[in-house]
């Protein structure tokens, strides 16, 4: 752990993914930096998320980082798909090969932060009333970090273990012969409740809205398929830059309607069977467009749906009706659906027999009394901007963030607010992040706000704030893109849409997410530098006031 002092130039708060990446770009530049995290360790999301099943949806030789050839070529992925535990080990590697280990703090949970603007300095204040101050603050903090439980009364009394999925417990736990609840059939649980299915006594699963999945297809890597992948690094990343996901997979070049239906139908099987995204990113562009395309395409999923599904009752349960086919992000399953096919599961549709509340000893419908061993809430997140909002932070004047964002976030390319001068989010609100694959999306963010940070530095700016005009006008360009998108019509985590959440019900869109794609955020956030930051104000202070290492480059400057 990082000696006990009060001063830093930069503090990043979270050590996942993007905290790792962020603290080893400020340390390969010398600049004296902290990473702050409210865990006993690294990993962010492959730390907290333990529970079965718990996977990469994106290929692993995709996720991991792609700053280090060395690394790239040490690391051997298990499989094409891998697992938490696996994952966690890969980020443990990371940072004990570059020696990061030392630059984290841990069991630090920041509850507030506070701009003074004579100084042009954050304070950070940490669980157990310790305060921070610094000139930079990245907030690496992740886009599901914040889970949110049912609004159900009772949950406190039942009298057997219950957690939510991102709080699974370290220790083991044992399923075995046990009565298990799930509630929720979001992605979390899709994965939980195909590695569970035939491993507990009895299975209930209450379901609320189904969720459009399609199969995993997971499969291990062999020692000569890691080598061939090894060798085509370069060109399995350029791809990953080329397409608007982040992803591997690439939009069928033709038009929808220049191809016959059954040319369609044959491509959709193809992609179907096919391991990761192919059935949603591999697909036509107008799915994501165009009604009919999309009804078409989203019939075709339920038809194989209904095939796997022997009970045609439950099969119609599973399939949803009020969005289509991949207009929210895909979740991808492993046996989900076949594990509805085992007499030990139930499915229970909370639409028609709503629960009212949790008991002692179980869950209450308006139907009926269950009892439970155990109760797992897949409830999902107050997504991207929930982990913000339990900060305390206070901008310019004062200013709430969460107070501003009350409505819905407004960003300058999803990584600075105006008001909130100094504060860089790499993946914040309306980046292209959470519509990429993300590792992808970070290092694309990190690198950014590094060259910001360099920029600064080289010129003695100490303050970088957003102008109120840009900021609108990016905002203003986040909504329009969702206009296009059939998203807009889902109730899923892109449009903000969380009914756990105050505020977060259907019926107002949260213009969260960038959908414009990789390539076109990488080419604007590109241009914005080479203009020379023309919609960042900057203040230069003194030189004292600088890291070391800037203010050597400022006086030779002189």
């Amino acid at each position: 752990m990082t000696e006990a002092k009060s001063h830093y130039e930069v503090i990043v708060v979270g050590a996942g993914v993007a905290g790792i990446y962020q603290i080893k770009r400020l340390v390969d530049l010398g600049i004296d930096a902290t990473v702050l995290d409210s865990a006993t360790d690294l990993g962010g999301t492959w730390y907290w998320n333990r529970y079965p099943g718990c996977r990469f949806d994106s290929e692993s030789y995709t996720y991991g980082f792609s700053f280090s050839r060395e690394l790239l070529d040490e690391w051997h992925w298990k499989e094409r798909f891998s697992a938490q535990p696996e994952n966690l080990r890969y980020l443990n590697y990371v940072a004990d090969k570059f020696d990061l280990r030392k630059h984290m703090q841990f069991n630090c949970k920041v509850e507030a932060m506070r701009f003074d603007e004579a100084r042009d300095l954050w304070y950070v204040k940490v669980s157990g009333g310790r305060e921070l101050t610094c000139h930079f603050v990245v907030l690496a903090i992740g886009l599901l970090s914040a889970p949110t439980l049912p609004r159900l009364e009772g949950i406190e009394d039942f009298r057997g273990p219950s957690f939510h999925t991102y709080y699974w417990p370290r220790e083991p736990v044992d399923l075995a012969g046990k009565k298990v609840a799930v509630i929720g059939t979001g992605a979390t649980a899709i994965q939980l409740i195909g590695e569970i299915a035939d491993k507990v006594g009895q299975l209930t699963v209450f379901q609320r809205r189904p969720n459009w999945s399609a199969p995993l297809n997971n499969s291990p890597i062999s020692d000569e398929e890691m080598a061939d992948i090894r060798a085509r690094y370069d060109e399995i990343f350029a791809a990953c830059a080329r397409t608007p996901g982040g992803f591997l997979h690439e939009p069928d070049p033709r038009g929808f309607y220049d191809v016959p239906r059954e040319e369609r139908v044959k491509l959709w099987d193809k992609l179907y069977d096919e391991p990761g995204f192919g059935i949603w990113l591999s697909n036509f562009r107008e799915i994501f467009m165009d009604e009919a395309a999309n009804a078409e395409l989203s019939e075709y999923i339920a038809d194989r749906i209904r095939r796997r599904v022997k009970d045609p009752k439950v099969a119609e349960k599973l399939i949803p009706k009020d969005h289509g086919f991949g207009v929210q992000r895909l979740p991808l399953e492993t046996k989900y659906f076949e594990a509805y096919n085992r007499d030990n599961v139930q499915l229970v549709d909370v639409s028609e027999t709503p629960l009212v509340r949790v008991t002692e000893n179980g869950l209450r419908t308006t139907e009926r009394d269950y009892e439970f061993d155990i109760i797992v809430y897949a409830t999902g997140f107050d997504a991207i901007t929930g982990a913000y909002d339990l900060i305390d932070i206070q901008g310019i004047g004062g200013e709430s963030l969460a107070d501003r964002w009350k409505h819905g976030p407004s960003t300058f390319l999803g990584m600075l607010v105006h008001g909130f001068p100094n504060l860089l989010m790499p993946t914040g609100p309306q980046s292209a992040s959470a519509s990429t694959n993300f590792p992808r999306g970070i290092e694309n963010g990190v690198n950014w706000c590094m060259d910001l940070l360099q920029y600064m530095w080289d010129r003695g700016y100490t303050r970088a704030d957003a102008t109120r005009e840009a900021q609108e006008r990016w905002a203003a360009h986040v909504a329009k893109m969702y206009e296009i998108m059939l998203l807009r019509k889902a109730q899923g985590w892109f449009t903000g849409y969380n009914s756990n959440v105050a505020g977060h019900e259907a019926g107002t869109i949260r213009y969260i997410v960038y959908n414009g794609g990789t390539p076109k955020f990488v080419s604007i956030i590109k241009d914005v530098a080479a203009r020379g930051y023309q919609e960042i104000e900057f203040r230069r202070g003194a030189t004292a006031d600088l890291p070391a290492a800037a203010a050597a480059s400022v006086s030779a400057a002189e």
